[in-house]
């Protein structure tokens, strides 16, 4: 299986992006699907005029990343909360990228106060069917994220390993569950 983990803040020095490459070390460690960062960082994308609908119809600048959204069975949604909701840069890519039907989303959402990005989290529940994915009910709220993981994505809080180990068996859970049942239409 093939999933995409996308780290949806924008900021050069990014707390949430450590976060992002955890789930990565984690996933590559002890699964073996394929694991890749979409780092919304790298990515210039304008202000939504025209939906991607296939690579062919991507811009070419824009196709590496088309073929991965495109190729991805599952997706990872990593964001920090912006007023309440998540960054309006993931709001942006994932507009370009609108149907991604029957694919699982892991929910996680990260801040540096005591909320963790739970604003966002309902947010996110509410964007996730309008792309026609499946969001695992098991979400990671990641309050104090920059005293939880090193700038390598290394995890500082040995007490914060539990819930990481549900959010990843959950969503593994969806992700192969969906994988398994899909069929073509």
């Amino acid at each position: 299986m093939n999933i995409e983990i996308i780290a949806g803040s924008p900021r050069a020095a990014s707390v949430t992006h450590r976060l992002a490459l955890h789930l990565e070390q984690a996933l590559r460690k002890n699964t073996p699907h394929t694991i890749g960062i979409i780092d919304i960082r790298e990515w210039n994308l304008p202000l939504l005029q025209d939906v991607f609908s296939s690579v062919e119809q991507t811009p070419e600048s824009f196709k590496p990343l088309a073929q991965r959204m495109f190729a991805a069975d599952a997706f990872i949604l990593v964001t920090p909360e912006y007023n309440g909701s998540y960054s309006p840069a993931m709001q942006n890519l994932l507009d370009h990228f609108p149907k991604q039907s029957r694919k699982a989303f892991g929910l996680v959402t990260a801040s540096v106060g005591g909320m963790g990005g739970m604003r966002s989290s309902q947010q996110l529940l509410l964007l996730v069917p309008g792309l026609f994915g499946i969001a695992s009910p098991n979400m990671l709220i990641t309050p104090f994220v920059d005293k939880k993981f090193s700038a390598e994505g290394d995890l500082l809080d040995a007490g914060f390993q539990k819930q990481i180990d549900n959010f990843i068996h959950e969503f593994l859970w969806l992700a192969q569950t969906l994988q398994a049942g899909k069929e073509p239409i």
